[in-house]
């Protein structure tokens, strides 16, 4: 069985596969770039995952930092990646629970980028912080 940190991320890449415009293009921690083909996309990756033991009960409390990105190259990277960040926004916020793996999911931060490549480019992280918890000797369950 694999741990409730891969079970969270696995089932936000499965719920972003909806989202508007990227034609089901959703990676999970994409490190090879992307052709313009490819664009535009949605790539799901952890960044941080902090624990606290709760000490009325014999579990943990994990926070796990999760970064959505959004690429997309065009002409008007912020007009066009706008819709695909709302469609994506709105489908995490839809169940803020993650199909019963999270206690709770909330946006955090926005950070914007923008590239000169063979066309215009911009990548738009999108931090989420999901709580969770896990049995002390148990990562794999509640």
């Amino acid at each position: 069985m694999t741990t409730r940190r891969e079970q969270i991320l696995a089932q936000i890449a499965t719920t972003l596969a909806s989202t508007a415009g990227v034609s089901g293009r959703v990676y999970r921690s994409r490190v090879t770039a992307l052709a313009r083909a490819e664009s535009p996309a949605v790539i799901v990756e952890p960044t941080t995952d902090t624990c606290q033991q709760n000490t009325s009960l014999p579990k943990l409390d994990w926070t796990m930092r999760v970064r959505v990105i959004v690429t997309v190259r065009s002409s008007n990277p912020y007009t066009d990646a706008d819709p695909v960040i709302e469609s994506m926004h709105s489908l995490l916020m839809a169940d803020l629970t993650l199909g019963g793996l999270a206690i709770d999911i909330q946006p955090v931060i926005t950070n914007f980028d923008f590239f000169d490549a063979d066309q215009p480019a911009g990548v738009f992280s999108c931090d989420y912080e999901v709580l969770y918890r896990t049995q002390v000797a148990d990562l794999t369950s509640y």
